[in-house]
């Protein structure tokens, strides 16, 4: 029976080597073999992401597969991008450069081998390109052209070794653009032509508070609650207000409010009043949609007087930290109400923050995929780059992967680069805090963490990570956790993670107070959430375990291993080693192996 002709297919092949591998082994092997990990950590990411194959891979190279030529390309741009953010920020000892060839061509399948031209123009390509760039085949270069914004260099027709035809070759260009950010006018015309825009921050108005004493001493306080709420808003990084001298001709006049949103091109309105009577003021504040005049948020202060500068300060941070969640939960809805074909990187951003916020695997690789999309629109988009490194480490502490080294190094990697492109964003700071932290860099993580607190005071997520960054050190003071986790409540009160807050200070008072019956508490609190994560229930079962109420914690366990099947001492002595030991003993009192 004649032999059968081999299988042939099409493929994109990705080549990819070290430059100056033999040289750098040369100089200290355990350096360079512990540099090349963490870049082929990124380089491996970025190939997965993007449907790749890896079907060779010998000392520094690396050989994939691509169905489709755009995958590959996009794959490559993107892991040689992260290697150069990387490298900016390494000791020079500790930076390595990667040459990458791409081609489109036809090859020969042997078991999960491939042979034939296809795959050798690609590694001669890969020898022709320069340090961190990339060449691309003129049959490749024809195929992705079109299809992304990505500049190209023609390097003409190049002999190529044991290449019988010369190869007509392309450098790919990894300069990125400066990306022109819509204002907030932009808006509508954005969405009602379906071209989307890349970064579009929502805007809002502090109106200047009626003082409703009618006494005149009282302006001053009344218009420093104003100034003060427009100082600490123009914090947050996402958010774009209208400054004090734009909303202060509205002072003194019944007004509007679309109208007023109309006139200064915003989404939302900040309205208020203060009323004096004797030692004692109340503060009324609402948040207001400005398309559909729709409260979103309103709430009252009842203060005494005792201190009106400690007062004032109170009732501005209270404000301000009170709309941001609110803010932020309007800005989810409104993307999710839009059109695939309108969505602009903000909108994407947005989309990813609810599914991060639904906590399921899938949602939170939803999440992962859709700040890619947002990056790919907006490539300076440091929020987007924060996102998939906080995705990441979620995916880590739901025990949603096989491989947690991979993601924390892929979470630390994104941050790092999200600090880079804003050094002003505390959710950046926030995002690189918690990666030290699950990297077991302490020292790191608290530093992060601080940062993102003194560039907004205001931001609960940061109280909440600095607290969870000491949980996860021997040592730590449980009254500052503590401390930590009220201020992030009080910050946040309604925060869609209030469960994961809660489980922080239930931890807190389990492992370091030892005030189990006021763990459980907590535990309960945290359970009652309808996007509460196993982490609560965790939690009942240990406290439950501990106070001698087996029945209650086999029935919580039995609730853990519901949400988590896969769930065991063994993941959490390696995610967790030496923390939180009694509540792994009381998981292991309740039953988990």
């Amino acid at each position: 029976m004649p032999e059968s002709a081999p299988r042939r297919k099409l493929a994109a092949i990705l080549a990819a080597d070290v430059v100056g591998f033999s040289k750098l082994m040369g100089e200290n092997e355990d350096r360079t073999l512990r540099n090349l990990k963490a870049c082929r950590s990124l380089t491996d990411e970025s190939i997965a992401t993007y449907h790749g194959r890896i079907f060779g891979s010998a000392g520094d190279s690396v050989i994939a597969e691509f169905a489709s030529p755009v995958d590959a390309i996009v794959a490559a741009v993107e892991f040689q991008r992260n290697l150069r953010y990387r490298n900016a920020r390494a000791a020079p000892e500790d930076r390595m450069q990667f040459r990458v060839g791409l081609n489109l061509g036809d090859v020969i399948v042997e078991g999960d081998n491939l042979y034939g031209d296809g795959v050798n123009v690609a590694a001669r390509l890969e020898a022709a390109s320069e340090a961190g760039s990339i060449c691309v085949s003129g049959k490749f270069y024809e195929e992705v052209r079109r299809k992304l914004d990505l500049s190209f260099v023609s390097l003409g027709k190049k002999q190529m070794k044991n290449i019988e035809e010369p190869i007509l070759a392309y450098q790919v260009s990894l300069e990125e653009k400066t990306h022109q950010r819509a204002s907030p006018s932009d808006s509508k015309a954005s969405a009602d032509g379906g071209q989307g825009y890349e970064t579009r921050p929502p805007a809002i108005a502090v109106l200047p508070f009626d003082n409703m004493s009618g006494d005149p001493e009282q302006e001053y306080f009344v218009d420093g609650i104003t100034e003060d709420i427009i100082s600490v808003i123009s914090r947050y990084r996402w958010l774009s207000i209208i400054a004090r001298n734009s909303t202060f001709v509205y002072k003194g006049k019944a007004v509007d409010v679309r109208e007023v949103a109309r006139d200064l091109k915003v989404d939302y309105v900040l309205e208020g009043s203060v009323r004096k009577a004797g030692a004692r003021v109340r503060v009324t504040a609402q948040l207001i949609d400005a398309e559909s005049g729709s409260h979103l948020w309103t709430e009252r202060y009842d203060r005494n007087l005792d201190d009106i500068f400690a007062l004032q300060d109170e009732i501005t941070e209270t404000i301000a930290a009170s709309i941001e969640p609110e803010l932020a939960r309007s800005e989810r809805q409104r993307a999710r109400r839009k059109t695939a074909g309108s969505l602009g990187a903000w909108d994407l951003f947005q989309q990813a923050q609810w599914h991060m916020f639904q906590f399921s695997k899938e949602n939170i690789e939803t999440a992962i995929d859709l700040y890619r999309q947002a990056i790919v629109q907006d490539e300076e988009f440091a929020s987007a780059q924060a996102g998939i490194s906080v995705g990441n480490l979620v995916m880590v502490i739901a025990n949603y992967t096989d491989d947690p080294k991979n993601c924390i190094q892929s979470a630390l990697t994104h941050a790092e680069r999200a600090v880079v492109l804003d050094d002003q964003d505390p959710f950046a700071h926030y995002a690189l805090g918690r990666a030290y932290a699950f990297s077991r860099q302490p020292e790191k993580s608290e530093r992060e963490l601080k940062r993102a607190i003194d560039l907004n005071p205001s931001y609960a997520h940061a109280y909440h990570g600095l607290a969870q960054s000491f949980m996860m050190s021997q040592g730590s003071d449980g009254e500052l956790i503590v401390k930590l986790m009220n201020d992030a409540i009080r910050l946040s009160p309604n925060d869609p993670l209030l469960w994961a807050f809660e489980n922080v200070m239930a931890a807190a008072h389990l492992e370091h107070l030892q005030r189990d019956d006021e763990a459980l508490e907590w535990w309960k609190k945290s359970a009652s959430h309808p996007n509460a994560g196993f982490w609560a229930f965790a939690g009942l079962a240990a406290s439950h375990s501990l106070l001698g109420q087996q029945e209650e914690a086999e029935s919580s366990l039995a609730k853990v291993l519901e949400l988590n099947p896969d769930l065991s001492q063994s993941y959490l002595d390696a995610t967790y080693p030496g923390v939180l030991l009694r509540f792994k003993k009381g998981l292991a009192l309740a039953g988990l192996s």
